[in-house]
């Protein structure tokens, strides 16, 4: 059962695993421009989903791991909401990201429904971290029961050095 602000909610899509290869995507950039997984080549992925970049789990999760692992050239931290990409791009250059990956779901949700994510009642994303290896075989995740928690910023940061 996931939870969010106290109340059951009904994810669409298939419930990933370890060892699944992650679905391609086409997702809309800050520029407007569209992205897919393979736009980020050969390296290692931290696949970061919060329902709205601007409050304040949201807010910690995408700084954590974006200050955690920017300094790793061989991984990119992807930052997924349904946001609009001029919303996550106020949002970057308010927090002094602007180099981060913030990519939107918010057209067709096809992200969120392949993923497993999308909550049916909000139309908003549900809280996961998805760790992927060069071949975006999926080494890592967490799905979390309450969308209103922190991820397991330590679990997932380990599960990318162990790459």
């Amino acid at each position: 059962m996931t939870t969010f602000i106290g109340k059951e909610v009904t994810l669409i899509g298939p419930r990933l695993q370890v060892g699944d290869q992650a679905p391609n995507f086409i997702l809309t950039a800050n520029d407007l421009s569209v992205k897919s997984l393979k736009d980020f080549g050969r390296k290692k992925k931290v696949i970061s989903v919060v329902p709205s970049i601007d409050t304040g789990i949201c807010d910690s999760q995408t700084r954590r791991f974006n200050q955690e692992l920017t300094a790793d050239q061989d991984t990119v931290v992807i930052t997924v909401s349904v946001d609009l990409p001029f919303a996550q791009k106020r949002w970057c250059a308010a927090a002094g990201l602007e180099g981060a990956e913030t990519l939107s779901d918010y057209y067709d949700h096809a992200f969120g429904k392949a993923y497993g994510l999308l909550m049916r009642e909000w139309n908003l994303l549900a809280r996961a971290v998805f760790v992927l290896d060069a071949a975006n075989r999926i080494t890592y995740l967490e799905y979390l029961d309450n969308v209103n928690e922190h991820p397991n910023y330590e679990a997932a940061l380990e599960a990318v050095r162990q790459l």
